[in-house]
């Protein structure tokens, strides 16, 4: 068999073409695997970062969640005093009703009492002035 120079051309051609292609699909996968490389060293740095995070942030909680308890319990003795006076403002304003229940009326009519007497001895007074002129 006999190989013509047509086909060591050929041969050549397509050997280059073959190195061509490799090439071609080498250099895109060497990049993806520096970048995969990357990707992965910076998860290992994300996930190293990641416990004293996550540490600090439980304190955080806990802390707030204390303050949280503590704010309740502020809250819950303001509603006892809001109750509480609402209870003496209740009792105030019963007192005051009783007040001008049992002692109101007779007061008043005392003092209307009071009034007449005195104006009818005023009267009586300037009566006696005005008949001795």
């Amino acid at each position: 068999m006999t190989v013509g120079l047509g086909e060591i051309a050929g041969l050549i051609a397509a050997l280059a073409f073959v190195v061509l292609v490799v090439f071609l699909i080498a250099v895109p996968l060497n990049k993806l695997g520096k970048v995969l490389g990357e990707l992965q060293n910076l998860v290992r740095d994300i996930n190293g970062g990641t416990g004293p995070i996550l540490t600090e942030l439980k304190g955080t909680v806990t802390a707030t969640n204390s303050e949280i308890e503590k704010l309740a319990v502020v809250t819950d003795d303001a509603a006892k005093v809001s109750a509480n006076a609402a209870v003496v403002s209740e009792n105030a304003a019963q007192m005051a009703t009783l007040f001008s229940a049992t002692l109101g009326g007779p007061l008043v009519r005392t003092a209307a009492f009071t009034y007449g007497v005195r104006q009818a001895l005023r009267g009586r007074g300037r009566g006696k002035s005005r008949r001795g002129k």
